[in-house]
């Protein structure tokens, strides 16, 4: 097997350990004579597969299972935009959101849709280059924020204080990669597709006492009451990736926990930090606060245009794809996702070490 590294945003890389024995379940689901794309959600096989997904979720994030629920839902992250404030942004109400780029811009306009939005911060108008001030309004009935934003390259490492609000936040791009206190959190969710699994499952984690308060004339699939109620077995759940997620979480397990994968994480990050910033002739990195810079998506760019494409056609005959930043920013990007091997971090930082000693 011939692997690249690939530091494309998403779905991002997972462990080969992971891909071997799934893809060995393709084939035949643990002598049931049967794939694990072809099993009954409803069956003995798949019951074990779907229970110990949502217990390891709790478990590999600290969380206890008298408190918390776990969705295992459909639609990724961009649904639960709305999804959150359907279900907990009533009449009157008003939700505190954290504008620090564009998939925090995306779930304000789902929330407005539905009722009253306070913008507790925002880096708009630097280009979201930095994380805002957040100030929240003291009467939401939550205070939204992305912990992680792929597209600009900042990460949220010290959660705020929400003024008595519940903490929700979308953490697809950087869960299990952040050793935090994810008890201070009410409501997590996050796609699978970048740190924990294939896309195709989302997995809505909050804590039970929200669900006294939820809204409650809601469609079936679209309320949080209901998806919690019947253990996400509403309808026929993603089978196969809720299965690979338990195989990534496993593997987590195994790695150390998420103290391990975070420490590694911010190693692997400075490799290709320092390397960028000793070089500053030639290269820029996106993000002007350091300590905002993101360890999962690393942005960036190079003098001129010429520069870039140069750069991108020598990583891609080291093979390194991935590379080029989000079309609405341009630039370069290197995601590093949880999976992402330590060998590929230094392979980029080598070339850009290499590249400026060139060009600059």
């Amino acid at each position: 097997m011939n692997r690249i590294y690939n530091f494309s945003a998403g779905p991002g890389i997972l462990p080969v350990s992971v891909l071997e024995e799934a893809s060995q379940a393709v084939l035949e689901f643990q002598g049931s004579g049967m794939s694990i794309l072809e099993l009954s959600h409803r069956g003995k096989w798949y019951d074990p597969v779907h229970a110990e997904a949502q217990e390891l979720l709790l478990s590999t994030l600290g969380l206890s299972a008298s408190e918390y629920t776990v969705a295992l839902m459909g639609g990724g992250a961009s649904t639960q935009f709305a999804l959150l404030p359907m279900n907990f942004l009533g009449d009157g109400e008003t939700a505190d959101y954290v504008d620090a780029g564009e998939w925090g811009a995306k779930a304000i306009a789902e929330a407005r849709r539905v009722g009253r939005v306070h913008i507790a911060g925002s880096s708009k108008a630097t280009n979201y280059d930095r994380l805002p001030e957040i100030i929240p309004s003291g009467e939401a009935s939550y205070l939204h924020l992305t912990t992680n934003n792929t597209i600009e390259g900042t990460q949220v490492f010290t959660l705020p204080e929400t003024q008595g609000a519940p903490l929700f936040a979308d953490a697809s791009s950087d869960i299990f990669g952040v050793d935090r206190d994810y008890s201070q959190l009410d409501l997590i969710y996050a796609g699978a597709q970048k740190n924990a699994g294939p896309a195709g499952v989302t997995f809505v984690i909050l804590r039970k006492s929200l669900l006294a308060v939820a809204q409650k004339n809601l469609p079936p699939m679209f309320s949080y009451q209901v998806q919690c109620d019947k253990q996400s077995l509403y309808n026929t759940p993603p089978v196969f990736p809720i299965y690979v997620l338990g195989l990534t979480l496993k593997w987590i397990a195994a790695e150390g926990g998420v103290k391990a994968v975070a420490a590694r994480n911010q190693q692997k990050a400075a490799l290709i930090y320092d390397a960028l910033d000793a070089a500053p002739s030639v290269f820029t990195p996106c993000v002007a606060v350091k300590e905002h810079r993101s360890w999962m998506n690393l942005t960036f760019k190079l003098a001129t245009p010429e520069l870039e494409k140069a750069f991108l056609t020598e990583a891609q005959a080291l093979g390194m794809d991935g590379l080029p930043g989000h079309r609405n920013v341009g630039g370069l990007r290197a995601s590093i996702y949880n999976a992402f091997p330590v060998e590929g971090c230094q392979a980029l930082a080598a070339l850009i070490q290499d590249f400026a000693a060139r060009k600059g």
